[in-house]
């Protein structure tokens, strides 16, 4: 196996192990609950960017946002700052899913197929619409407001998706959405990344200052056209001398794919990089600044543990709280706690919040505890006891 071989498997296998890795933190939060197993929005940092005007003017987080998120959020900025966008290409998860839904389409059509250019150019757009939109939203609401919407939100919940549904009925936009991905990757590489990602076109207005980019040199260059057909979000690579196109993520498959010796390379402030070498600095930077801030504490990705006699407004409380839990948090007594919240008696006592919906149809416990306690937007949220 040769060092350009042995490149591509190790970016794939990279991918597919942080994809394996979310898709059982996933699912042990649906197990055991978010106090004990992170939410899939508390592993992307996207959603430290909508908590961000909440954190910075009502000194709070937005509910399922942790210090971890805000980590991962500065991390990835600076490595969109420093290699553009490589957390697209060489660490996110929900690119690699996509990656491989692809390399299934292609075994079964043995094709790469391409949006054509006067479809494909306008709808590169639609991301940055989507950011601007996601954003504004989470800032005027106070909330991740795009998580009922989002494929990825949706993809965590894959084991659950009638009790997600049954829980907030706009949940199922995201499920579409996620079939429409999926579907999209079988057939075009990096669906979802081209035209519906909010965070790689974040990554992506960040990434036009950094100083690494693939650069040709028309020289050597054979004019074969590989590069371009190794890209999988369809840069015209072989017209470009340096390639600053907003929609490069860095995974470098176009310089893997070049036969001739120098005539695509990746630089960073002009020092050429091997594929291999930008993979490994990669991501040597991004886990190993984790796993600083894990020794250090300050990766919070769950709620802090609730301190003995601390008493929650009803407005905090959790869906994974059982209606006992509820009343010892919330300092109220049981029969209390079922008349401020409208549960009907025959309702267990073990019973989780979150799942009083499957006992007693209709039941909302955010409009519950919205007319027992106040709207969950305005209350703090830094911490979920």
């Amino acid at each position: 196996m040769n060092l350009n071989t042995a490149s591509k498997w190790l970016r794939l296998l990279t991918l597919l192990g942080l994809l394996a890795f979310v898709t059982y933190a996933s699912y042990m939060h649906q197990v055991l609950g978010g106090r004990k197993a992170p939410s899939i929005h508390a592993l992307c940092p996207f959603g430290a960017l909508e908590s961000l005007y909440s954190l910075l003017f009502m000194e709070s987080f937005i509910k399922k946002i942790y210090l971890g998120t805000f980590v991962l959020l500065i991390l990835t900025v600076i490595l969109a700052i420093l290699f553009r966008r490589s957390f697209c290409g060489l660490l996110c998860p929900f690119g690699a899913l996509q990656e491989a839904f692809s390399l299934l389409g292609r075994k079964i059509f043995k094709k790469r197929f391409i949006v054509p250019q006067k479809i494909d150019k306008p709808l590169r757009y639609l991301k940055y619409v989507i950011l601007l939109l996601t954003v504004a939203m989470a800032w005027y609401y106070g909330k991740l407001w795009m998580a009922p919407y989002d494929p990825y939100s949706a993809y965590s919940h894959i084991w659950t998706v009638s009790e997600s549904i049954k829980e907030d009925p706009h949940a199922i936009v995201g499920f579409i959405l996620l079939a429409v991905t999926l579907l999209g990757s079988f057939l075009y590489d990096r669906f979802f990344c081209k035209y519906l990602c909010p965070v790689g076109a974040f990554y992506g207005i960040i990434g036009k200052i950094s100083p690494t980019r693939v650069e040709r040199n028309d020289n050597l260059c054979i004019h074969c056209k590989a590069c371009n057909k190794a890209c999988p979000v369809n840069i015209d690579i072989a017209k470009a001398v340096k390639v600053t196109d907003a929609e490069c993520i860095n995974c470098n498959e176009c310089v893997l794919a070049c036969s001739k010796m120098g005539a695509l390379e990746v630089k960073t402030a002009r020092k050429a990089f091997h594929p291999i070498a930008m993979l490994l600095i990669v991501v040597g930077l991004f886990f190993g600044t984790i796993l600083i801030a894990q020794t250090t504490g300050n990766l919070q990705t769950t709620p802090s543990a609730r301190k003995e006699g601390q008493i929650v407004p009803i407005s905090e409380v959790k869906g994974y709280y059982t209606i006992e839990e509820t009343a010892i948090a919330t300092g109220l007594s049981l029969k209390e706690v079922y008349e401020k919240l409208g549960i009907p008696e025959n309702v267990s006592k073990n019973t989780k919040m979150k799942e009083i919906s499957n006992e007693v149809p209709g039941y909302n416990f955010d409009e519950a505890k919205a007319k027992a306690g106040g709207s969950e937007n305005t209350a703090n949220n830094i911490e979920e006891p």
